[in-house]
This record gives C-alpha cells, structure tokens and sequence, in this order.
C-alpha cells in the first residue's frame, strides 16, 4: 500500500510546475479531504494511505506525495449541492451571511456561493428569493476564519 503523508497545497505555491509529471489521481468528497488519516483506493484502483498532519484539508489541485517520491494530485468529487446565484451581490451577501450564521460549510465565489444540498436552507433561500439550481459539482467551502490556511 502507498503511503501518502507530504501535502503541497495548489492555492499556496505553483505546483502544476514542479509536479507537472504526476499522473496519479485521487478523487474524494469534501468530507473525506477533511481526514488526515485515510484508507482510500486512487482513481487507477491502487490502494493508499492517507497520513497527513491533523488539520489539513485537501483542495482539489493539490498534491500529496509518498515517501517513494511518487506523487497524486487531488481531484474534488462531485457532490450534489444547492448552487446560489443572483444579479444582487448584496441578496447573494445576505444569504451567504444566513447560511454562516447556521454555521453551513459553504463556498463563496463571485458570481456563485455553493453548500450541500438540504432541503431546509434550500426553502430558506429561495424564500429570499434567490435562484438555486441543485447541481452535481466540486464543492470547495471556505477554511473558516481561525483555520490556517484560506480556501481560495
């Protein structure tokens, strides 16, 4: 079993550049790139090991590497998610801020802000009214204001 326990982070260097050889491919779900001790298979079949630092939460782009050199790149599965979208930035704020307030993992980029679907903040936001389009997609929430590293 291959044993991956270095992390270089996709968003903190340029690693497509100094792993641009990695042919190896691991794709989890965002609640799976929260564990630093993981028994998983690559995207090839190959059975691995996470074993990383307490703490880290791989993005998809990053890579993690084996004490043999050999590296993987992280891929973020797609997950069934509530994507918000609205011409307001200021309706699109409010929402963001509701959602946080209930403390929901939810990514926020410009034109879109995004969380696991469920069904109860999905009749909050439409009651907003905001469109929601339930999606299959890589989900990428934010770190969380005390976490060591930002998301994006």
């Amino acid at each position: 079993m291959l044993t991956l326990s270095k992390h270089y982070s996709a968003a903190s260097m340029s690693i497509d550049n100094t792993f641009s050889d990695t042919a190896l491919s691991l794709t989890l779900a965002f609640e799976l790139r929260q564990k630093a001790r993981l028994k998983t298979r690559l995207d090839n079949g190959q059975e691995v090991g996470l074993f990383l630092p307490r703490g880290i939460i791989l993005r998809g782009g990053d890579i993690v590497q084996a004490e043999t050199d050999e590296t993987v790149r992280i891929i973020a599965a797609d997950e069934a998610v509530s994507t918000l979208k609205s011409s307001d930035p200021l309706l699109l704020s409010r929402c963001c801020y509701h959602l946080g307030n209930r403390h929901v993992p939810i990514e926020i980029q410009p034109t879109f802000a995004r969380y696991l679907q469920d069904h109860v903040l999905d009749e909050m936001v439409v009651a907003f009214g905001i469109e929601l389009i339930h999606e299959l997609a890589p989900f990428e929430p934010e770190s969380g204001a005390y976490h060591s590293s930002h998301a994006h």
